[in-house]
């Protein structure tokens, strides 16, 4: 056999949905069959959805998901289908299940389990110890998942020195961003170095705060990307694996002979026999040029705000509209993800709000066409002033009456959650989840944090972009030059408190991702005293952090399941 027909899923499950996603992949398996497929695989806990967390502590929930691992087997008639599932024996492993013409042949069992930044898989399950090689109409593929492609001794290396001419790897790999130029390399040295084809499947969708990107590859024997799916969009990518070339290819050029003997543990199993076959071979999906970084960021964050609106049931979302930059942005990745008749606009002015800001909130709304409703808060400002004035005699004014603001705009806002249903977006950026500068159970009130992830200087970037989609700014111009200010006294700006967002980006991505030295941060541009403080902020926040709505991650550090910093702590850097 010249080719081996491959089809990959990129789907996109839901966490616990086993219906849901079994239904999906049966679809997908009889979609591949009748493009006469000879393989089909699905991503990495695909039937479970990933990641399953607690889910897998259940016992019933993995008889239940074994149940549908056994369903969609009965409908693989004629086919192959790598299914990814939770598996148990004397423990629970993260599994691919191999199944051929109604049957379950065999069942992999990932061997490198990460634990590191937002995985946390050895609490769950216990590694594999047996690399599998499998014969598949004529082609010998070896199976793996996730992290066990990203180590150059891994079992890669040890499929492709059994016989592996073919490698199917299932993922859910979340994005961030620039990770997937980190894989293209991964997966460039693994294909080259082993002379093996290498065939990447990712999973697609947003589950909490992580989302999957997709953008499954497929790498010939020379280390050479030759087919890529689309990049945040479900997926059946059909193609034929050139296996003959592969093998005319380690003809002249074997494996090195000291890369070392095959260790015990492989094991050979035919899976599918071959067959003569008149198919014509199709040519190779056209692999679409990826976007600029604004525009990958911003589809992660739709992809990421529809998943949670529809997975979680919300009828719709409601944004408290300032005529700020973080504002319009949450509300025009709302009105892309989940429609803008299902956005609602609330715009909550003060005695410090502008004629600027109130004329910027209307203007996005009117330019995403979503609808707003104007409550005015300074009525209940007195009131609250008169309330406490008795006990506030002694004090001056300060942060508490600004504070007070921002509490009064959250009540408003869940009680229209409670009212209507709507999730309330929290408009909250990186830069301000960072140093704290946020009120806890005003502006940080809310179900999810779309913008959690980006940082003040990326929200400006993104904003630009999305003001390219069409004829005339979406995003107010002036939204994006005009100083930043909370509006919560007289002429306030974020410069009062802060340093500019240009020289305090810099710093908390050194601190919080980069995990740079003191003295090495110094070197960004603030002065001793400004990152001081900076830090000493970041480090005195945690508190308000570990109370705020899940955000989408799109950095390399976010705050949730990235960051576990503790709250009570003496510990300084400086």
């Amino acid at each position: 056999m010249k080719s081996l027909r491959v089809a990959l899923a990129q789907i996109n499950s839901t966490v616990g949905d086993l219906r849901g996603n079994t239904e999906k992949i049966i679809a997908c398996i009889q979609k591949a069959r009748k493009q006469r497929a000879d393989l089909v695989a699905f991503p990495e806990l695909a039937v479970s959805g990933y990641p399953p967390e607690d889910l897998v502590l259940k016992p019933q929930f993995i008889e239940d998901n074994i149940a549908a691992v056994r369903k969609i087997s009965s409908r693989t008639r004629g086919i192959t289908a790598i299914v990814g599932f939770v598996d148990r024996s004397d423990c629970l492993y993260n599994a691919a299940a191999v199944i051929a013409d109604g049957k379950i042949k065999d069942v992999y069992y990932k061997i490198i389990l990460p634990n590191y930044g937002v995985f946390d898989e050895f609490r769950y399950f216990r590694p594999g110890s047996r690399f599998a090689v499998y014969g598949i109409k004529g082609v010998k593929v070896g199976i793996n998942i996730c992290e066990d492609i990203w180590h150059r001794d891994g079992p890669a290396r040890t499929q492709s020195r059994a016989g592996a001419e073919v490698i199917i790897n299932i993922n859910a790999s979340p994005y961030e961003m620039g990770k997937r130029f980190v894989r293209e390399k991964i997966l460039e040295e693994r294909s080259r170095e082993n002379r093996v084809i290498i065939a990447y499947l990712n999973a697609v969708g947003g589950q909490d705060e992580l989302v999957f990107d997709g953008c499954s590859m497929v790498y010939d024997h020379a280390g050479m990307m030759i087919a890529r799916a689309g990049q945040f969009a479900e997926e059946l990518m059909l193609l034929d694996l050139p296996v003959e070339e592969a093998r005319s290819y380690r003809r002249k050029k074997p494996l090195s002979a000291g890369s070392g003997e095959v260790p015990k543990g492989i094991s050979r199993m035919t899976v599918a026999r071959a067959e003569k076959t008149d198919r014509r071979t199709i040519p190779l999906p056209f692999s679409s040029p990826l976007p600029a970084p604004e525009e990958e960021a911003y589809r992660a964050l739709v992809l990421g705000t529809a998943d949670y609106v529809r997975k979680n049931g919300f009828n719709g979302v409601v944004i408290g509209l300032s005529g700020g930059g973080d504002s319009s942005l949450v509300a025009a990745i709302a009105a892309d993800a989940v429609g803008k008749e299902r956005v609602h606009g609330v715009f909550m002015p003060s005695p410090y709000t502008s004629r600027e800001s109130r004329e910027d909130a209307y203007g996005l709304a009117e330019n995403i066409d979503i609808a707003v409703t104007e409550l005015p808060i300074t009525g209940i400002m007195k009131s609250y002033a008169a309330l406490l004035a008795p006990h506030f005699r002694a004090k001056g004014t300060d942060t508490t009456e600004e504070n007070l603001q921002a509490r009064i705009r959250g009540n408003l806002l869940m009680a229209l959650s409670n009212k209507f249903g709507w999730l309330v977006l929290t408009t909250g950026n990186k830069s301000e989840m960072s140093v704290g500068y946020a009120t806890l159970y005003g502006d940080m009130a809310g179900g999810f944090a779309v913008i959690k992830d980006v940082p003040k200087t990326l929200v400006y970037n993104i904003c630009r972009w999305r003001n390219t989609l069409q004829t005339g700014a979406v995003i107010p111009e002036r939204v994006l030059w005009k100083e930043p200010t909370a509006e919560l006294r007289p002429d306030q700006k974020d410069t009062d408190s802060l340093p500019p967002y240009d020289k305090l980006d810099p710093i908390l991505k050194a601190y919080i991702e980069d995990e740079m030295s003191f003295r090495d941060i110094l070197g960004l541009g603030c002065t001793l005293r400004q990152t001081q403080r900076v830090i000493s902020m970041v480090d005195r926040s945690e508190y308000k952090r570990r109370q705020s709505p899940p955000g989408i991650k799109i950095t390399g550090r976010a705050f949730g399941r990235d960051w576990r910093f503790p709250i009570t702590n003496r510990y300084r850097s400086y």
